[in-house]
């Protein structure tokens, strides 16, 4: 009696949980409610019901004689089982697999809903073996698949997938007829989304080695059928199905298997024939794809012809991308052929091949003069670069030819073209592999090769020269080529164009060669070039007085020794050679012993910088730098500073500003701790005065460069450095006396009146904010400097007052530092930056701020300078901002109006081109505003953001085209000359707009472009050229 009391409560809540599933499945059936699907299935999830349960509950629908009553309660089992598979036992996925194969055989309304239970039942993990065997047999049989609608069919092929994943051994029992079964199902296919799906299971049958039997040629014919892929998706397409997933799926299953090469590549050479342009494209990357598995015996009876057909496309195609796909084809059908293992008795079919391309080609190099040189070199060089065969095959035939040729012509022009089709030769012949412990195929020529650019460099020729130095290059790359005394040739040669005034184009090349050779040959340059720089730099450039100054040609020549030692500087021993040089300059011009004008001082400094950034992965040129460099020129710079009578260029703001990338890029390098200590020394200087690290220790003791007087400027400005060193270190190095560094740094920012240095300072203030680590001291001191600043700005001193301009700049780039990290408080300081837009005084300052907002400075808060930059940060304070300069302006008087204006252009130059496109709707009447604005600034910064938006926006445009058309139309003829070439420029993409809605404007447009035709300006002329002459082509045959 206990037991049977103890079991009534359950079996009373079994009847009851089959009372509620009955009610569910006839609200679903008979009451049409689809969401009674989900209940029953979260009932299904947790236990409530079983779907065996569910199959007895359906009984009466599932046996109705209504054909669609039967297929609503199949479509019930089915939404319940997609979203139960992985619950199911194998039990029950028996029965339902049995069920839905007998259902397959049911009206055609509940075959949709049978073909959605099998695909749930085929990811089920517990599907029994043998039951994929079966359901196949049941949908080859009992279903004509091309007869179902798109989703039924996706349907059968995402089966077919999910059985090829999980019971791949199954499919393979059944031998080819699993292929003919797949061959019959997708016969006829034409849906991209489905086609899709049916090339991934051809992929899979291909590699997975699926049986093909006498199939093989059947599954080509149903595949090959849809090649070339001819496939435009429609707009706004929800699949996102493109033309290049159809090729690039229908390529992995044509070239995945030699056994379809008999019917590929006919097929391939029937397309190349054609006159459509994307069929020979698809036809040559698809040769490339499959001759990556093919071999010699797949492809030897079609060489000829693919041989011909490729030779045709590179001689005489019009495209660039055919052309290059053809050369590709080539590669790697010779590079195919070179993989080939040859038997005694075999043909060498990469023998006969290369035989074939060279008799073809070689001819056409005889004639330099004529159009086919080029694509004949090309086809042999794409050849060539294959293999170490294949070069060593060409190079024999080649090299000699052109060296021949190169002797017999005499005109510069074609012994140009010679020596540029042997300068493609070396580089193919690098590319292709050497064989372990063989010699470059070019070996035999080295002698040759030399004496031939050696005889161009010593040519009157400049385009000559500048050919031979290319191909100098090329050899001095090349291993085994350049070697002893034609090396201490080729560096005399360098020498010599760089130290003579030659042609600039030449000039700058062999600066790239002597760069390029540098690092291989190292000591050939310090012993040869450098003393050859060092005195003619001396000699020539610093051997005259202090009084005369230098001519043009000595200045030309000195800036071109200065590039050239920078170039050079690839290596730590050649960095020891000629960093000396450029500091020995540096010091005659402080000395002022030679007259070195500013800008060449300029240059030495920024190549400085080069060296330093060259040479940033070497420890050892790192340890120079940081030992021997930095203190040096730093303590050149503080002698220059305490010294005051003297004219030292190192007291220039420019030259200062050029010396800050060159600590930054020190300090930015990869020895943390060398950087650490160096900036621990210059910190420590700069604090309190400690120079004993520097190499002449001759200023004054304990001097505090940060504390600002009303003389000592050109102390205080080296502030700049400081900056240059403290604020590139990574974020993660700690530097001693923070704080107490901040702490002056504030006090320099708001009380030094000197422009530089108070914007140095406020610059190294914000770098390093930047990276301080957040917590209640970085929010204790923002909120003093920032309590300074506002009693600053609202203090009763007249408004625009040099110390009112000193805390906008402080504040400008605090603003900067905290709105980079994406610190909570640079909202409320851009809306302080966008109150004082209204400011008599300083709303343009505050205008142009917001460019300084959304660029990267070039010596602090970037990320070179390994400055804490949050992603998008500039998309981000768009959305935030944008809104409120709109409203701003909306609400301002008209004469405040400009500044708003200009604020918002500067945001919008700097934002992705897809943002703008998304926001141009709202934006652009204020742009046509700022089009409008008679500060000439804002008009140029607002055509440059219109430019690019022209093309893609037409609609947008539509409803503003006349007032746009207007507005350019008058600035044709604006003052300045940079205005008038943007406007231009804009009329002259307004003409890529769709015809109808340009067309009414063009006799207005082309009478006005008429007036800048005859500009005072040749820039300007030649934009009103381009422009007029598009205006006029419209409605135009071809327009």
């Amino acid at each position: 009696m206990c037991d049977l009391r103890s079991k009534a409560p359950r079996m009373h809540a079994m009847a009851g949980d089959g009372l509620e599933l009955l009610s569910l499945v006839e609200e679903f059936v008979v009451g049409q409610q689809d969401s009674k699907a989900e209940d029953i299935a979260t009932g299904v999830t947790t236990g409530q019901f079983t779907i065996l349960k569910l199959v007895e509950g359906l009984g009466s629908a599932l046996t109705s004689c209504e054909p669609r009553t039967r297929g609503r309660g199949v479509q019930l089992l089915s939404s319940v089982i997609q979203q139960c598979y992985a619950n199911l036992q194998e039990e029950e996925v028996q029965v339902l697999t049995k069920f839905y194969e007998n259902r397959l055989k049911d009206h055609y309304i509940i075959t949709p809903h049978v073909l959605q239970g099998l695909k749930s039942l085929t990811m089920s993990t517990a599907l029994p073996s043998g039951l994929a065997v079966s359901i196949l047999g049941s949908l080859f049989q009992d279903i004509h698949v091309q007869s179902l609608m798109q989703a039924e069919r996706f349907c059968v092929y995402s089966i077919l997938l999910n059985l090829m994943d999980s019971c791949e051994e199954e499919l393979k029992g059944l031998g080819a007829n699993f292929v003919f079964g797949f061959i019959q199902a997708v016969d006829g296919e034409k849906d991209p989304r489905n086609l899709l799906l049916s090339f991934q299971i051809a992929q899979n049958i291909i590699n997975r080695k699926y049986e093909l039997g006498t199939f093989t040629e059947e599954l080509f014919e149903v595949t090959s059928c849809y090649f070339p892929i001819d496939f435009n998706p429609p707009p706004n397409d929800p699949h996102g199905i493109t033309q290049k997933d159809l090729v690039l799926s229908l390529r992995a299953v044509l070239s995945g298997t030699p056994q379809f090469a008999e019917f590929l590549l006919p097929l391939l050479i029937e397309k190349l024939d054609s006159d459509i342009q994307s069929a020979k494209l698809d036809a040559l990357q698809t040769l490339t794809a499959c001759v990556a598995s093919y071999g010699h015996k797949e492809l030897k009876e079609f060489l000829p012809s693919l041989w011909s057909s490729i030779r045709r496309e590179v001689f005489q195609t019009a495209s660039e991308k055919v052309e290059s796909a053809g050369l590709s084809a080539l590669h790697g059908l010779t590079a195919c052929l070179s993989r080939s293992v040859l038997t005694c008795d075999s043909e060498d079919s990469l023998e006969t091949f290369l035989n074939l391309i060279v008799k073809d080609c070689q001819h056409h190099l005889c004639e330099p003069d004529l159009k086919l040189v080029w694509p004949s070199a090309k086809l042999l060089q794409a050849a060539a670069s294959s293999s170490f065969r294949a070069s060593c095959t060409i190079s024999r035939v080649v090299v000699p030819l052109l060296l021949e040729q190169y002797n017999n012509h005499v005109q510069s022009t074609q012994r140009r073209t010679l020596l540029e089709v042997l300068q493609k030769f070396i580089h193919s012949a690098k590319r292709s592999p050497v064989e372990e412990g063989g010699e470059s195929s070019l070996a035999e020529y080295r002698q040759s090769l030399c004496s031939v650019v050696f005889c161009a460099l010593s040519d009157s020729s400049s385009a000559l020269q500048t050919s031979g130095l290319r191909t100098l290059m090329a050899i001095g790359n090349h291993p085994g080529l350049l070697f002893g005394t034609d090396i201490e040739l080729a560096v005399d040669h360098l020498s010599k164009f760089i130290l003579e005034d030659v042609d600039h184009e030449t000039s700058l090349v062999a600066m790239e060669a002597s760069g390029s050779l540098a690092c291989l040959h190292t000591t050939a340059f310090c012993s040869r070039m450098v003393p050859a720089l060092k005195e003619k730099i001396i000699s020539d450039c610093l051997g005259g007085s202090g009084e005369t100054p230098p001519a043009k040609s000595q200045q030309a020549l000195f800036l071109r020794i200065v590039r050239a030692l920078a170039a050079i500087s690839t290596h730590p021993n050649l960095v020891r050679e000629t960093v000396p040089i450029l500091l020995q300059v540096l010091s005659a011009s402080h000395t002022g012993n030679v007259q070195i004008r500013q800008e060449d001082v300029v240059s030495v400094c920024q190549n400085l910088q080069c060296i330093v950034e060259l040479a940033q992965g070497s420890e050892e040129s790192a340890c120079y730098f940081h030992e021997t460099v930095i203190p040096y020129v730093l303590g050149l710079s503080l002698q220059a500073a305490f010294h005051k009578r003297t004219l030292s260029p190192l007291r220039d703001e420019k030259v200062l500003s050029a010396l800050v990338p060159v600590f930054s890029a020190a300090s930015g390098c990869s020895q943390h701790m060398l950087a650490a200590q160096t900036a621990s020394q210059i910190l420590m200087l700069f604090l309190v005065g400690d120079a004993t690290f520097l190499p002449e220790n001759n200023v004054p003791q304990n001097v505090n460069l940060l504390k600002s007087y009303s003389d000592n400027s050109a102390q205080t400005q080296l502030v700049c450095l400081l900056m240059g060193c403290v604020c590139s270190l990574p974020i993660n190095v700690e530097l001693p006396m923070l704080d107490q560094l901040l702490t002056e740094l504030e006090e320099l920012s708001c009380t030094c009146p000197h422009p530089f240095t108070y914007t140095s300072a406020a610059k190294c203030f914000a770098g390093l904010v930047n990276k301080y680590p957040s917590g209640q001291k970085l929010d204790q001191l923002l909120e003093n400097t920032l309590t300074r600043i506002d009693t600053i700005l609202t203090s009763t001193e007249p408004s625009g007052s040099s110390n009112q301009k000193q805390a906008f700049t402080f504040l400008l780039w605090l603003t900067k530092a905290l709105l980079l990290r994406y610190h909570p408080l640079s909202a409320p300081l851009t809306d302080k930056l966008l109150c004082l837009l209204v400011d008599p005084s300083l709303g343009t300052l505050a205008a142009d701020g917001f460019a300084l907002l959304m660029n990267d400075p070039p010596d602090v808060l970037n990320k070179a300078c390994h400055a804490d930059v949050r992603m998008m940060y500039r998309q981000r304070f768009f959305t935030e901002t944008a809104p409120k300069l709109v409203q701003g302006f909306n609400s301002s008087p008209k004469e405040m109006k400009s500044s708003y204006l200009k604020a918002l252009s500067h945001i919008l130059n700097c934002l992705p081109k897809q943002v703008l496109i998304s926001e141009l709707p709202s934006l652009l009447p204020l742009l046509l505003e700022g089009v409008s604005c008679p500060d000439s600034e804002v008009q140029f910064s607002t055509l440059s953001c219109l430019h690019p938006l022209l093309l893609d926006t037409p609609q947008v445009l539509t409803l503003h085209l006349e007032t746009l058309i207007t507005k350019l139309l008058g600035l044709t003829s604006s003052a300045a000359m940079k205005i008038r070439i943007m406007s231009l420029r804009c009329l002259h993409a307004l003409t890529q707009l769709p015809l109808h809605v340009i067309l009414p404007f063009r006799s207005k447009t082309l009478r006005a472009l008429a007036v800048p035709l005859d500009d005072k300006k040749r820039l300007v002329r030649k934009e009103a050229v381009l422009a007029r002459g598009e205006w006029f082509l419209l409605g135009g045959p071809g327009k």
